[in-house]
């Protein structure tokens, strides 16, 4: 069983031609409202795609976002344990994506700034406790010792990126992140090999977007080409492969298979516009995992390691 505590927001998705640069303006096309938040998203995909029971510790305001929120998780299965902060709203994105798929995404935390450590529930019974940035650090921090004092598999998302204490890193199994979230978590401009290399967690997983990722895991390194997908909608990727990976590891899966697992999720809910709205359900992902095969994994395979720096 899995237990994730972190954000929840109401997501306001515009499309436009491409993503403004400061000081422009560009005329969009459709508007939508999603229920997102990294919290949420990666509670949803680790029950919804990955099939297993999940917990969710989020705070939301006593307003009409909450609703969807609490009625998209609902629908997947998450028990919620819910916060609710007198007189403070629920967190909101502003989120822009262009005819790539790309966005660029602004959070309001609202109700996620008043997670604090008092909050976490009993944590008998959960295998795994699955953490993001999108609430306080020193919330995270306390979250993070008290799982690894219970026993528990604490997994970072260190997004979005910034500094981390040691204390942190120290109580953490398993980090995830980005290529831009490694770079400024390594201070390193060296290879993508080099900059796992230098992060004192056990274990180290960099999304590559399309080219796939790269694990460390102790002194070994594990890579998963990605799936070819039409790209609608990047928004909530990263969260739905954080999710699945957490499931299958929860599900006593070696890394290798976890990391196919998780990005095979990840394309799927690239076609669909939304973060929640997009995680695909386990049958879809099993059905990508039988279906999917490529004449040119060899190259892309030897594409991907070097572009990570392994020989």
């Amino acid at each position: 069983m899995v237990l994730v505590a972190g954000s929840a927001n109401l997501d306001f998705v515009v499309r436009a031609p491409h993503i403004p640069a400061p000081g422009e303006t560009v005329l969009g096309g459709t508007f939508q409202t999603f229920a997102g938040g990294k919290g949420a998203n990666q509670a949803l995909a680790c029950a919804r795609a990955g099939g297993v029971a999940t917990h969710l510790l989020l705070a939301l305001g006593e307003d009409a976002f909450a609703a969807p929120i609490e009625a998209s998780l609902s629908s997947a299965g998450v028990t919620l344990h819910m916060v609710r902060p007198g007189g403070v709203a629920t967190g909101t994105a502003f989120i822009c994506v262009d005819d790539q798929g790309e966005n660029a995404i602004t959070v309001a935390p609202g109700a996620n700034a008043c997670l604090h450590a008092a909050h976490l529930p009993p944590l008998q019974g959960f295998s795994h406790l699955l953490l993001q940035l999108e609430i306080p650090l020193p919330t995270v921090t306390a979250y993070a010792l008290a799982a690894q004092a219970a026993g528990l598999q604490v997994v970072l998302n260190a997004a979005p990126a910034g500094p981390l204490s040691a204390a942190l890193l120290a109580a953490v199994d398993l980090l995830v992140v980005n290529e831009g979230e490694l770079r400024t978590l390594a201070g390193n401009s060296g290879s993508v090999a080099d900059c796992l290399t230098r992060l004192p967690c056990d274990a180290v997983v960099v999304t590559l977007g399309a080219r796939g990722c790269v694990a460390r895991q102790g002194g070994t390194f594990h890579l998963q080409t990605g799936f070819k997908v039409p790209v609608v909608d990047t928004t909530g990727a990263g969260d739905t492969f954080c999710g699945v990976l957490v499931a299958a590891l929860a599900g006593q899966h070696t890394m290798a298979d976890a990391l196919r697992q998780a990005s095979a999720a990840a394309a799927l809910a690239c076609t669909e516009m939304g973060a929640q709205s997009s995680v695909p359900h386990a049958a879809d992902v099993a059905a990508l995992l039988i279906q999917a095969t490529r004449t040119d994994e060899a190259a892309a395979l030897q594409a991907l390691r070097q572009f990570a720096g392994l020989p």
